[in-house]
């Protein structure tokens, strides 16, 4: 029959032959991220089975191990991994790519690149755990580069560090602990919302936004922050080789710039990506005059992280949940996170 003239057809769901070409293409990508990374694996193997020598898999990729000062990008809010992929951006991810650049051959130092107000407690400390790790069992030493903002948690990550370079105007500091609670309960009555929990101890619903605090939960809670915030200020303590007494007194969640921040030896100078870099290769014994700079995990990564969201958009599926950003939401729970950088 054919079709009334001016009437509007509904839309069809893609065919068969329309899906098939998606999924085809779907998988040709996929595929296409397995080849390289197997490529790379076995470059990388034979580089460490060649110990010093000159093959032709070096010469590939410019893999030979050379003494190198390894670079880490933390960006934006420190939090877990929604979804826990090697290519995602999240504290798991980025404590592997710190193992891995100290696991990789004529790599001497580190440097940290934060650019962050912090986030969760569990993510910050994941890193910090990591670090501190690597220092202890590699022997390799690190260098924080703070860029616009580093505070709260992105400090606590340069406390781990051997030594800190921030900007003149990089705003830091801000240390200590917050656990954000809302009461909504006056909103809620005039929408006519009511909660009527059924929990199995008196403090289950602590922190509901729908009823007033009691005394009690609220000194619950205050444990929790005075716990966490001890945690904070002995790791800066021990970082920049301070006494407790010390920091106290600037760890009242206050921001300094980077001026100040150098004046109350927070940080050990003012510099940029280039001052830090040579920095770490003196901390490692590198004797070149321009040190390189190895960013091989981190952009095979990205090139990953571009290959999902190629075959996300191809099915149709859209690019969600690929990366975090420092539009994501705030979490709830213990952050060492500066709100005003969110």
């Amino acid at each position: 029959m054919d079709p009334i003239p001016g009437a509007v057809s509904e839309p069809h769901a893609p065919g068969p032959r329309r899906v098939k070409r998606r999924l085809i293409a779907a998988l040709v990508v996929l595929h296409a991220a397995a080849v390289l990374a197997s490529v790379v694996l076995i470059v990388r193997s034979k580089d460490d089975a060649a110990k010093g020598g000159g093959g032709s898999a070096k010469s590939l990729l410019n893999l030979a191990p050379k003494d190198s000062v390894g670079w880490v990008s933390i960006r934006g809010p420190i939090l877990s991994s929604e979804l826990g992929k090697p290519w995602e951006r999240g504290a798991e991810q980025w404590a592997r790519r710190i193992e891995q650049l100290a696991e990789t051959k004529g790599v001497k130092a580190i440097v940290l690149d934060i650019n962050s107000p912090g986030g969760s407690v569990g993510a910050v400390q994941e890193i910090y755990a990591r670090i501190q790790r690597v220092k202890k069992e590699k022997k390799i030493p690190f260098v924080a580069l703070f860029g616009d903002v580093s505070a709260s948690g992105g400090y606590y990550l340069g406390a781990a560090c051997d030594k800190i370079v921030a900007h003149p105007g990089t705003l830091t500091g801000s240390i200590g602990v917050i656990f954000s609670v809302s009461n909504l309960e006056g909103l809620f009555a005039k929408v006519g919302y009511k909660a009527d929990p059924i929990k199995s101890g008196r403090h289950k619903d602590i922190g509901s936004p729908a009823r007033p605090m009691t005394p009690e939960e609220r000194k619950i809670l205050q444990s929790l922050i005075d716990d966490a915030y001890g945690q904070f200020v002995q790791a800066v303590a021990d970082g920049r080789k301070m006494t407790v007494e010390q920091v106290k007194p600037l760890a009242d969640g206050r921001i300094y710039s980077g001026n100040q921040a150098l004046a109350l030896n927070l940080v050990d100078q003012l510099g940029d990506s280039e001052d830090a870099t040579k920095l770490a290769a003196q901390l490692g014994g590198i004797k070149d005059e321009k040190p390189r700079v190895r960013r091989d995990a981190e952009k095979l990564n990205d090139i990953f992280e571009l290959l999902e969201t190629r075959a996300r958009l191809t099915l149709g599926l859209g690019a969600a949940g690929v990366t975090l950003s420092a539009g994501s939401a705030i979490p709830r729970g213990l952050l060492y996170a500066w709100s005003g950088g969110w």
